[in-house]
């Protein structure tokens, strides 16, 4: 049996091949049926779409090749983290999927800023052996998930921030322009990323960070099922009209350097009535890299005196030219903010 004219008619007569249906008509094993099939690639013609069941062998034209591209809107990897490059696995997915084609511009940018930043953070943080990735064009929305079994993003930072729980690590994390790893990162990848979507979740250990842009909240959450190494989701609207242009310029300067951070202060309260001058102390350690610091006390109904004297008269002292804006805050907080000031 030609098993080669065999593979062409049904090609010819279906339009595309799966090496499953050659297997079943000639009961030649599937390792014999594949070499016809890749003798037939290095001859340019047929092409091989889609991945693992959804695999199958079209004509090796242009306008085909892209018709079948266009309908393969998720995809799933399991990627060896060695000399793993994340400007390559998103150029990969462009050219072998249809997540990507007809995008808006603006949502492309934010998709692809994302999702090279997120799997960078799991290549070189990780020390995971391997990372897997989920993608997905949904009706409305676009996904992915990058997922990795490693050390944990928020362990990571408390270990090498020497810190005493993942929930400084956490409050730490959120400044932005904090970094495990100061000489090969800035820091600001979490921090835009977290912004320039509809919603990031964070998850490693027994925390979830949720960063959810839909309501403009962000909330820590304790999960059940202990979460080993770090599972990152992000999800932005199809529709979106967000750009990534004024995601950057809000906190940067005119001389283009990340200079505005913005703070939840319901974060750093914790089994109290109000937030103390050791919560501010915590959550200052590290804003003196910032020029301007919005504190939003969204979810506080007041705080103590020891924490607005720590902030708007002892570190403001010792910290001049640096600018604090207070968003949200209700008439109990401004009372406790106006009067350390004064």
């Amino acid at each position: 049996m030609d098993v080669k004219d065999l593979i062409l008619k049904t090609m010819e007569k279906k339009g595309e091949v799966r090496a499953s249906e050659i297997v079943k008509a000639t009961g030649f094993s599937r390792v014999y049926v594949n070499r016809f099939f890749r003798q037939l690639r290095e001859e340019g013609v047929l092409t091989l779409v889609g991945k693992a069941n959804a695999a199958r062998y079209v004509p090796a034209t242009e306008e085909m090749v892209s018709r079948v591209k266009k309908e393969i809107k998720k995809l799933y990897r399991i990627l060896k983290n060695d000399a793993l490059n994340e400007d390559e696995v998103l150029a990969n997915i462009k050219k072998k999927t249809g997540i990507f084609e007809g995008l808006r511009d603006n949502v492309s940018d934010i998709l692809g800023y994302a999702f090279t930043e997120m799997l960078n953070n799991a290549i070189e943080h990780s020390r995971s052996a391997r990372i897997e990735l989920r993608v997905e064009r949904k009706s409305t929305n676009v996904m992915f998930e990058v997922r990795d079994r490693g050390v944990g993003i928020f362990n990571n930072i408390m270990k090498k921030k020497d810190l005493g729980s993942e929930l400084e690590a956490i409050q730490d994390l959120l400044k932005g322009k904090e970094t495990t790893e100061p000489a090969a990162h800035s820091g600001e990848g979490i921090f835009f990323t977290s912004r320039v979507g509809d919603i990031l979740t964070i998850q490693s250990s027994k925390e979830k960070l949720v960063f959810d842009n839909l309501v403009n909240d962000i909330f820590l959450k304790n999960v059940n099922k202990r979460t080993k190494g770090t599972r990152v989701l992000f999800s932005v609207s199809l529709g979106s009209k967000k750009r990534l242009s004024e995601i950057f310029e809000k906190y940067t300067d005119d001389s283009f350097q990340f200079s505005k951070t913005e703070v939840i202060i319901k974060l750093y309260k914790k089994d109290a009535d109000y937030v103390s001058r050791s919560q501010a102390r915590r959550l200052l350690s590290g804003l003196e890299k910032f020029k301007t610091i919005v504190l939003d006390f969204k979810g506080i109904d007041t705080i103590g005196q020891g924490f607005a004297d720590e902030i708007f008269r002892v570190w403001k002292k010792t910290h001049p030219g640096k600018s604090i804006i207070v968003k949200n805050a209700g008439k109990n907080a401004i009372f406790m903010i106006k009067r350390a000031g004064a």
